[in-house]
């Protein structure tokens, strides 16, 4: 199945519309590049909606908020919900600000998203639960391990019919939950926490994988992330081949998910669903 959500995503080639930061901009287009979609990294208020309703999806990334980009994401979402295209919603930081918590609040209120997507502590914040988040990471405490794993699956599925989206939580244990039913992935290398925005990059590939798939949210979900995942391994070993550091890692990335098929993809990944 994710193999075909892997093919549709590069025939279908979407139209992704990214609100994120400008820290990330290029490295998330890049990635939407990378996987056979097309995007637009259009911000402005005066054409949010305008963008947002013509697109396959909309990512939305609140890392680095200001008066004038939550005015456009609440065009652009205001917009997409009307058109039936499905919305990503990063809540990078949630819990570190009252203004990023107030933001996200008034989001949840109004609008309805496909996928939720963040670190641990920034999901169990939006959850209404105790977390240790450093800033924008996640704190050491709240990570998703073998011992807590089946308690975090229960709170994320119960988050999930909460928002009424999928939930997808990156870590060295992802969880993509829908009330139902939620899959565990263990690929990715620890590597990839040392390079700015793997996390952003990660939310623009799930909604240009949503944008082909939106029938199928919750696989095309659980896609990217294996595909993010598997790419990472892959980077890794790339890397020491190469000598590398970081610098290196990012591009063999980058490489990875541009060279992902079916077969890299299936041979792979460490997936299970509880």
């Amino acid at each position: 199945m994710f193999e075909q959500i892997l093919d549709n995503v590069r025939q279908r080639a979407p139209l992704i519309h990214c609100i994120t930061n400008y820290i990330t901009t290029n490295d998330c287009a890049n990635i939407v590049l990378a996987c056979g979609a097309s995007p637009t990294m259009a911000e402005a208020e005066q054409e949010a909606a305008e963008i947002a309703s013509m697109a396959g999806a909309v990512d939305i990334n609140i890392g680095n908020l200001n008066t004038m980009t939550v005015r456009a994401m609440h065009r652009a979402i205001a917009a997409a919900n009307q058109a039936g295209v499905p919305v990503v919603l990063d809540p990078v930081g949630a819990g570190a600000s009252a203004y990023r918590m107030d933001t996200l609040r008034e989001f949840f209120a109004a609008y309805q998203f496909a996928v939720v997507r963040g670190n641990v502590s920034e999901l169990l914040a939006v959850g209404g639960a105790a977390s240790n988040t450093k800033g924008v990471d996640a704190g050491a405490a709240d990570a998703v391990t073998e011992e807590n794993l089946e308690e975090r699956v229960a709170f994320f599925k119960q988050l999930s019919a909460s928002l009424g989206a999928v939930v997808s939580v990156s870590g060295a244990i992802d969880i993509i939950a829908s009330p139902e039913r939620a899959y565990i992935c263990r690929n990715g290398h620890p590597m990839m926490s040392r390079v700015t925005g793997t996390g952003c990059m990660l939310s623009a590939l799930t909604a240009a994988f949503c944008g082909a798939n939106h029938d199928n949210i919750l696989d095309a979900a659980a896609a990217a992330t294996a595909v993010m995942g598997v790419a990472g391994d892959i980077a890794y070993k790339k890397t020491v081949e190469a000598g590398g550091g970081t610098g290196t890692f990012r591009v063999c990335l980058m490489d990875a998910v541009s060279l992902m098929d079916a077969q890299t993809l299936q041979g792979g990944m460490n997936i299970e669903i509880r």
